[in-house]
């Protein structure tokens, strides 16, 4: 089924999100993509000291997504500039470790220090973007050398102040090229690398600053790609100051180069990888850097120059390409599921759903477990076929004794962040025929924090297994727009929890056994299943004293 599409055509093994806070002036909306392999068939490819962690190539789309030239990772999301000053901000989809699709873009104009939308080429052709810890993003532009700060993306920009180490890496542009000036900028904790789209020349294409000091210096295209003219097109910091530059090339008849090389804050330059054809390559023009439980991995992308493939192959094309690579030395061994860590419960995890329409009619439900009681609200009314059915299981007995046995666990911010799943698991002696299939187009529910919704394989197979969101997952929520059937029709909110999130987030949180499980689902399920010991109607309401 993965093949040529993308992670939404997976059914009910796979729940993925859409919710993300708005930013000032920006189009949101779920991009095209689909997944695409660095090496053809060897989906964990290792080349020098990287390994392939998955990858899709993204589609112009209605906002013509294109000229991505810069890379920043912050707080579970990726964000970029585009060289026709439009910045971005998009929400990459792990599965065990993979990215495997691009859930939510948002869009925006960067603006002037008036908040007019920025006008020229010369003036909006935005080459790099960083995020420095004090929260401003910091933006550097070529043509119109100058590197511009944001208090929010979106937002006017403002003045960068009296600063050495930004005040340099504009000196180093003074006789750079139109269009071959400051490619490079990242900020770490105490440290900042700048380097200009040149290489293997005597003047410096790079400023090192640090507590130290700030210092001009060359950095040579490591041997594998300075042969074709590779040249920094983007860099990264972690926290504790070691920096990844980019590299790339492009020649004519043997096509594209990429080169990733380190900066450790002191030590020499270390090549980690040369990425060259036959691999599946294209301009890569941004680099990001992610963290997490030890592990560093790197983000590249490439800038289509606003030629895209996308239609059919032509002389001259190019793509929109994302990809995930993780630096050796902290992976599981190969073939090892990757589990995400148990995060515990916070307020906010613990509030109730919201039901998108309180007053219509509904059924209360009480789900006892060994590690609580779990209240629903069946929305009877608003979603009376999945309701209803749910409702048949719960009055035959026919969930007492099953267990919560999955928890789909999200790699990204809020934490927690997923669904758990339960229910009948497809036993022969208590499943019911499907039902049809209740889009949320059509009822007008929504997957959002609290709701419940049936696993199934398709519209009219659900039965008795069924899935409770723990944050937002408004992916799965029906799109009449959408060409795939699978989300064209989404999957079915019948409830909401009302009381009790504390024990789904308490039973997301148990111990998750690796190696159990098959396919995707392989490191998503419980340890020790959690009973539902019995599921009751709750009892009624006292009718209002008169």
């Amino acid at each position: 089924m993965f093949g040529p599409m993308t992670i939404r055509v997976l059914l009910s093994a796979i729940f993925l999100a859409l919710a993300a806070p708005a930013l000032a002036q920006a189009e949101e909306f779920l991009p095209l993509t689909t997944p695409v392999e660095l090496a053809t068939g060897e989906p964990d490819y290792e080349v020098g000291d990287l390994i392939f962690r998955g990858g899709v190539e993204i589609a112009p789309d209605k906002a013509n997504i294109g000229g991505i030239s810069g890379l920043d990772w912050w707080d579970g999301q990726l964000y970029a500039v585009a060289d026709d000053g439009r910045w971005l901000v998009l929400t990459p989809e792990d599965v065990q470790g993979r990215l495997v699709d691009v859930s939510l873009v948002r869009i925006g104009n960067l603006l002037d220090e008036k908040g007019n939308k920025l006008g020229g080429k010369a003036r909006s052709d935005a080459e790099a973007i960083t995020r420095q810890p004090t929260g401003e993003w910091l933006v550097a532009f070529e043509q119109d050398h100058r590197i511009s700060q944001y208090a929010a993306l979106g937002g006017p920009a403002t003045d960068t102040g009296a600063r050495d180490d930004l005040g340099a890496a504009v000196e180093l542009m003074r006789t750079a090229k139109p269009n071959g000036g400051l490619e490079t900028l990242a900020i770490g904790e105490n440290t900042l690398i700048a380097c200009g789209e040149w290489a293997g020349t005597e003047r410096p294409n790079c400023v090192h600053a640090s507590m130290g000091g700030v210092f001009p210096f060359n950095l040579p295209a490591p041997e594998g790609i300075a042969e074709f003219g590779g040249v920094p097109t983007d860099a990264a910091c972690k926290p504790d100051d070691t920096c990844y530059v980019l590299f790339r090339s492009y020649t004519p008849g043997v096509g594209n180069h990429a080169a990733i090389v380190a900066l450790p804050l002191d030590g020499e330059p270390q090549t980690l990888a040369i990425l060259a054809p036959p691999l599946l390559l294209d301009n890569f023009e941004g680099l990001a850097v992610r963290e997490e439980a030890g592990r560093t991995f790197l983000y590249l992308v490439s800038d289509d120059n606003f030629r895209n493939c996308d239609g059919g192959q032509r002389a001259g094309c190019q793509r929109t390409l994302l990809m995930k690579f993780e630096v050796k030395g902290t992976a599981p061994p190969p073939g090892a599921p990757t589990v995400i860590a148990a995060a515990p419960a916070t307020k906010a995890t613990e509030r109730p759903g919201t039901r998108p329409f309180p007053e219509a009619t509904s059924v209360g439900v009480v789900l006892t477990t060994e590690m609580g009681d779990i209240t629903i609200a069946l929305e009877t009314e608003r979603a009376p076929v999945t309701a209803r059915n749910f409702l048949r299981y719960v009055d035959e007995k026919r969930f007492d004794a099953t267990v919560f046995y999955r928890a789909m666990r999200l790699d990204r911010e809020p934490r927690p962040n997923g669904l758990l799943q339960g229910g009948t698991q497809f036993d022969p002696k208590r499943i019911l025929p499907g039902i049809a299939h209740e889009p949320t187009s059509q009822t007008g529910l929504t997957h959002t924090h609290g709701a419940l919704s049936m696993a199934m394989g398709e519209p009219g197979s659900a039965n008795g297994d069924f899935s409770i969101m723990i944050e937002d997952q408004t992916g799965l929520d029906a799109d009449p727009s959408a060409s795939d059937p699978v989300w064209h029709n989404g999957y079915a909110v019948f409830g909401y929890v009302t009381e009790g999130m504390d024990v789904v987030a308490a039973i997301h949180a148990s111990a998750i056994a690796p190696d159990k499980g098959e396919g995707w689902m392989k490191g998503e399920m419980l340890a020790k299943p959690v009973r539902i010991i019995s599921a009751r109607r709750a009892p009624s309401p006292p009718p209002p004293a008169e």
